[in-house]
């Protein structure tokens, strides 16, 4: 990952920390490398700590009520707030009218703006000529790039030999990003050289130094560039283990994804992360969860590669019952069980270590 941090960020959340429409906001409190993180927007939350809202666990990150309140805080520190990041990930990635007003007062503040919407910030005439008098950058991560720098699938990626592993999920919003990187630092600490490979947004915010964001992509290039990125990680580093974080999930209605992954990537075996908890997915009330034997059925059926663990996000659960569900999920599906977040992935990398080469 990145070794330099882009600046000092406060992150914005107005209104969805601690809900799956924050889970850009939640990523960056849990881990980055691209900025520093001070603080998070939230009024509902505000003076609590983040890590104890969203993880039980004190991280001495501040939620603060505003924008404003979030500056002042760190005015007079000697690393004052650099950036503002639009820590938000609603349905259609629109940006909501009420944050269009707390941008804008970020922006008149001295403050660079990143946002990972897919309403370009960038774009916005009012918000555009504001950055040019305050001297200051707006960054749409999601933004196509140019199609002169994009690949189309060679078979290169046949070249790569080493343990490559992907991490999909049975919905959306359901802790996958953030499984693979709980997996590459656990490998890493081991001994082991991890490579993640980053396939969203957030994973790029996070200091994610090989991947892709799918959504920014023409569909003729998303299978080459998912491509480009497991070989050009493998040729420039030669890790031991390539991770592939998956996006959506194969039954999703909203959000089908995972195939491309599968066909493009061509992982090795198959992490499933999956929520017990959840009667339907997510954001879609009536529209039933697929059970999670016929989820592995059809990961399986597609790439022709094992599901060889089940990773569990603890959502809706009590902690203490944790362990019995992660026994239950292994009494029907015969899948090793975790909850990586919860107890670390010592377990799965115990599973996948036979299969490290070198």
């Amino acid at each position: 990952m990145k070794k330099n941090f882009d600046g000092n960020a406060i992150v914005y959340c107005e209104g969805a920390f601690g809900t799956s429409n924050g889970k850009t906001a939640h990523g960056l409190v849990r881990q980055t490398r691209r900025y520093r993180i001070l603080s998070v927007v939230d009024s509902r939350h505000a003076g609590d700590d983040a890590g104890l809202v969203l993880d039980g666990k004190r991280n001495r990150i501040p939620i603060h009520k505003s924008v404003t309140d979030a500056i002042e805080a760190f005015s007079g520190d000697s690393r004052p707030a650099t950036h503002l990041v639009v820590g938000l990930a609603p349905d259609g990635g629109r940006l909501p009218p009420y944050a269009r007003r707390d941008v804008l007062t970020a922006i008149s503040k001295g403050l660079n703006v990143d946002s990972g919407l897919h309403d370009f910030l960038s774009e916005d005439a009012e918000m555009k000529l504001l950055a040019e008098k305050m001297a200051v950058r707006i960054r749409d991560v999601r933004k196509p790039p140019e199609k002169k720098n994009l690949h189309f699938f060679s078979g290169k990626i046949e070249e790569v030999a080493c343990l490559n592993v992907a991490v999909l999920g049975t919905d959306s919003a359901i802790g996958k990003r953030t499984t693979a990187l709980i997996l590459a630092d656990a490998l890493n600490s081991e001994g082991y050289a991890a490579e993640l490979i980053g396939t969203g947004q957030t994973a790029w915010m996070q200091g994610v130094p090989y991947g892709i964001i799918l959504d920014s992509l023409v569909n003729d290039f998303v299978s080459g560039e998912i491509e480009h990125a497991v070989w050009r990680a493998w040729r420039e580093v030669r890790p031991n283990v390539i991770i592939l974080e998956g996006q959506g999930s194969l039954m999703n209605p909203a959000y089908p994804g995972g195939f491309e992954i599968l066909a493009a990537g061509r992982p090795d075996m198959v992490v499933l992360q999956h929520a017990p908890g959840r009667q339907d997915y997510d954001g879609f009330p009536g529209y039933r969860l697929h059970p999670l034997e016929k989820q592995i059925q059809a990961v399986e059926l597609l790439s022709e590669k094992p599901v060889v663990a089940i990773t569990v996000n603890h959502e809706g659960l009590r902690s203490g019952d944790i362990p019995e569900v992660c026994r239950e999920i292994t009494r029907n599906t015969g899948v090793p069980a975790f909850d990586v977040l919860e107890n670390g992935a010592g377990e799965l990398v115990r599973i996948l270590k036979p299969y490290i080469k070198g």
